[in-house]
C-alpha cells in the first residue's frame, strides 16, 4: 500500500463527496471533477499475478476482468464495511484512496470529505469509517444516502427519496429539517436481492446450465426492467462444455418486481407516522434514486401501486449514479464547522 499524502494546511481544502456503495461508489469534488468505480478491489495472487499484471493493486471493473489472477475483495455488504476482516477494511481504504485521487488536481490539498452510508447504518459506521479514512482526510463527516440525494436535489420539504443501491434501498422523508432515525428505513431487497432470485430462478429453469455471477449481474445492469420487456433479454451460459445464450427475460422481469411490495409497504408505513395534509404533499414528490432508479418502468410501478391509497408521483433524479456523490458534495460546502470530524 502506498503511504498516505501529506497535506499542505494552508492550501484551501478540496471538499469532496462520496457515495460509498455495495455495487459502485462514486465522488464529487469542488473542483467539479467526479469519478466512479465498481466496489471491488484486488491484489494479484503471486509473483505471477504481479508481473502480469504490472500492479500492486486493482479497482473496479479491471478488478473484476482479472479476478482470477487476483485475491478480489467486494468488501461492502448492505452499503456497510464488512466487520472481522482486516482486508475488507483495507479494501475500503483503497477504495477510498482511488477515488480521491482521481478528483484531485493538487497533491498536497487537503481534503474534506462527506461519505453516504445507509440510512440505518449511520451510527454503526462512524467509527469503521473514521477508522479507514485515516489521513486520507483532514476532516470528515458522514452522512445518510438518502438525506444527501435530498439535499443534492433541493428536496428539502414535503418529499420522499427512495434510493435503491444494490446491498440496501433507503427510503427518507423529508420536512424541512435534518432526518432523524424515525423519518428514515432501511431493507436489504435491493439489487443484489434482485441477483440472488435471479440465480435462484435460472437454477430452476436450466438445472444443467451454469451462470456466472458476474454475468447476470452485468445483464440486471444493463437490461433490468419491470412491467412490459421491450424485447428478449438473454444471458450467458454453460452447458457442460457447451457455451450458449439463454433466454432470461421473464425471470430477470420477476427478479426486478421481487423487491416492489417492501419498497411500497416501507413508503407506507414512513407516510402513516405524519399528518394527513403532509402525506397528500409527500406521495406526489418521490424521488427514486440510486441504481435501482435506473431500472426501466419501475418509477412507474411505484407510482401506479400508490397511486391505490391515493394521488402519487414518482419521478426518477437526473443522474441516479452520482446523485448521493453530488449531495454529499453540497453538504460538505454548506455544513457549518460543528458537523465535522478532524481527523
Amino acid at each position: 500500500m502506498p503511504p498516505a499524502k501529506k497535506t499542505d494546511k494552508t492550501s484551501a481544502p478540496l471538499h469532496v463527496g462520496i457515495d460509498l456503495g455495495t455495487s459502485r461508489s462514486a465522488a464529487a469534488a469542488s473542483n467539479e471533477k467526479t469519478t466512479w468505480v465498481e466496489s471491488y478491489v484486488g491484489w494479484p495472487k503471486d509473483f505471477v499475478s504481479r508481473k502480469m499484471l504490472g500492479k500492486e493493486v486493482l479497482y473496479g471493473a479491471d478488478a473484476v476482468r482479472h479476478r482470477m489472477s487476483l485475491d478480489l475483495v467486494r468488501p461492502l455488504e448492505g452499503g456497510v464495511i464488512r466487520e472481522g476482516s482486516e482486508r475488507d477494511h483495507e479494501a475500503v481504504r483503497e477504495l477510498i484512496r482511488h477515488l480521491l485521487e482521481a478528483v484531485q488536481t493538487e497533491d498536497d490539498q487537503p481534503v474534506r470529505a462527506a461519505i453516504g452510508v445507509p440510512a440505518e447504518a449511520l451510527h454503526a459506521s462512524k467509527a469503521a469509517v473514521r477508522d479507514v479514512v485515516g489521513d486520507l482526510a483532514e476532516a470528515l463527516m458522514i452522512v445518510s444516502e438518502p438525506f444527501a440525494v435530498a439535499y443534492g436535489i433541493d428536496a428539502l420539504d414535503g418529499a420522499m427519496i427512495v434510493d435503491i443501491g444494490a446491498g440496501t434501498a433507503d427510503l427518507c422523508v423529508m420536512h424541512g429539517t435534518m432526518p432523524t432515525e424515525e423519518d428514515q428505513r432501511t431493507l436489504t431487497l435491493a439489487g443484489d436481492a434482485i441477483d440472488r432470485q435471479l440465480a435462484r430462478r435460472l437454477s430452476e429453469r436450466y438445472p444443467s446450465v451454469r451462470f456466472g455471477e458476474t454475468t447476470l449481474r452485468q445483464v440486471k445492469e444493463a437490461s433490468a426492467f419491470v412491467g412490459e420487456p421491450e424485447g428478449k433479454v438473454s444471458a450467458r451460459g454453460a452447458d457442460a462444455s457447451t457455451l450458449g445464450d439463454y433466454d432470461v427475460t421473464d425471470d430477470l422481469r420477476a427478479s426486478c418486481e421481487s423487491i416492489v411490495p417492501a419498497l411500497v409497504e416501507a413508503a407506507a408505513d414512513l407516510l402513516s407516522r405524519y399528518e394527513p395534509d403532509f402525506q397528500e404533499t409527500v406521495r406526489k414528490n418521490v424521488y427514486l434514486a440510486g441504481g435501482g432508479g435506473q431500472i426501466r418502468g419501475l418509477a412507474e410501478m411505484l407510482e401506479a401501486e400508490l397511486a391505490k391509497t391515493g394521488p402519487a408521483r414518482v419521478r426518477t433524479v437526473d443522474d441516479p449514479l452520482y446523485s448521493g456523490a453530488q449531495g454529499a458534495l453540497a453538504l460538505a460546502q454548506d455544513m457549518p464547522a460543528e458537523y465535522w470530524e478532524d481527523l
